[in-house]
């Protein structure tokens, strides 16, 4: 195969009639624009969302009326109380004093279980957010103390460091117009499930195990496809130390993968006609200079710089196998354009011919085994990574969903699962006014 036969390949189209994953139906319909409709325009937005949420969700999970009513006013005070969303707060949002033990007691000592409940989430979203990926976010929650569940020494990215903390993972639905939370699990280190007194104190289930992060990362994508949801590719923004271990986790879960990958990553390339074949496992970023020639412009939506940016990068896309099993995959190296700053509106045609600083190494890699999806579908994919990790610490700290200052294991997933509620609400909210919290008598 030419260069020029395998540029065209990888970032044309194909027929992929044959794929089980239907990547090129799927790449064409979520990916023709940014701002693309991708069923926002069709739904229908009640006056008070919170309500219609609430009569949606909460009779399939709730059985008294009493817990319906608490559950709503709870995700009514998260969307209204300012700061820190405790339960005080959150009652004093509602309904003051009064409201504060009915609240606590919907927490942290009703029975009712949180997993139908993100079950009839996810399936409300589904068609408003019409995801293109699922993107698995990292949630590190700082705490002081040794008593709420799971916490421990922890890496916390934004501060480059460990602290003491929590990590929970979620899984989100993710497009280039919205994201949102639909599933949650808590990481409990190893001395919190060895410790029979501090399971008890904490509520811990007796089927909850040890597990490593990256365990933990994969088991909510595993409890989420028994939701029998349209399967959407896995976004990791990044990789464990055991890559190919955690590729033939998902591929054995059924769902493509999508995983950020550090330059040193070694791969071996797949393809005669390029560097580097034959010369046995090569670094992701060796790899990627050395087919810098066959960079060209790709445009996505950057949500970090308002809803309509658009900012372009130069990607190449290597065919290699992945580590351990020699499957096939696809290397993605991007580097800046640095002839094309953000851009508002609908994406124009792509401009041939990559001019950028021959010696610039490339700026980030990803791994994925939809080695048969164009690149430019590939890096839109990869970018909801961004929004998700935007929207997490924007609308995410508007909700609370780091805010639970109970020590329950049950405690912290109820109040979890609410906060993903009043996140929907602001999703599925187009009209910008969320009602007034009603208030108990």
């Amino acid at each position: 195969m030419s260069r020029a036969v395998f540029s065209e390949a990888v970032f044309g189209e194909a027929d992929f009639s044959e794929a089980d994953f239907s990547e090129a139906d799927f790449s064409e319909a979520v990916f023709d624009r940014p701002g693309a409709d991708l069923g926002w325009a069709g739904f229908h937005q009640p006056p008070d969302v919170v309500a219609e949420l609430s009569a949606a969700l909460f009779p399939q999970v709730l059985r008294r009326k009493d817990q319906r009513w608490w559950a709503e006013q709870y995700v009514r005070g998260l969307l209204a109380a300012d700061g820190r969303k405790s339960v005080r707060r959150i009652a004093s949002a509602v309904g003051g004093g009064a409201a504060e033990q009915s609240l606590h007691h919907l927490i942290a000592a009703s029975t009712w279980d949180w997993s139908p409940l993100r079950a009839a989430l996810a399936q409300r979203l589904q068609d408003a957010v019409a995801p293109a990926a699922w993107v698995v976010q990292p949630m590190a929650i700082p705490k002081v103390g040794e008593h709420s569940v799971g916490v421990g020494r922890q890496f916390v990215p934004r501060a480059g460091r460990p602290d003491s903390g929590q990590q929970a993972f979620g899984l989100w639905f993710a497009s280039e117009q919205a994201s949102a939370p639909v599933n949650w699990r808590l990481h409990l280190p190893g001395g919190w499930i060895r410790d029979a007194e501090r399971r008890r104190r904490a509520e811990i289930p007796e089927a909850a195990g040890e597990e490593t992060l990256e365990e933990c990362a994969a088991a909510v994508v595993r409890s989420t496809l028994k939701w029998g949801l349209p399967r959407r590719p896995v976004v990791l923004g990044a990789a464990g130390p055991d890559l190919g271990t955690a590729m033939r986790r998902y591929r054995e879960a059924g769902v493509p993968l999508l995983v950020r990958v550090p330059g040193g990553t070694a791969l071996t390339v797949a393809e005669p006609s390029l560097p580097g074949f034959g010369a046995g496992p090569l670094a992701a970023q060796r790899i990627a200079d050395s087919v810098r020639a066959l960079r060209r412009p790709v445009q996505w939506a950057d949500p970090l710089a308002g809803p309509t940016t658009v900012r372009s990068s130069l990607v190449v896309g290597v065919p290699v196998t992945l580590p351990d099993d020699g499957r096939p995959g696809l290397l993605l190296g991007e580097w800046p354009d640095p002839r094309s700053g953000p851009r508002t509106g609908p994406r124009p045609g792509l401009r041939s011919g990559p001019q950028a600083d021959p010696c610039r190494p490339p700026t980030d890699f990803w791994l994925t085994d939809l080695d048969r999806m164009p690149v430019p579908a590939l890096l839109r994919l990869a970018k909801l990574a961004r929004r998700v990790a935007r929207d997490c610490a924007t609308t995410g700290e508007q909700v609370g969903l780091r805010d639970f200052v109970g020590r329950s294991f049950k405690g912290w997933h109820r109040h979890t699962t609410l906060a993903s509620v009043a996140y929907a609400a602001r999703t599925l909210d187009t009209t910008g006014a969320i009602t007034t919290p009603a208030r108990s008598a």
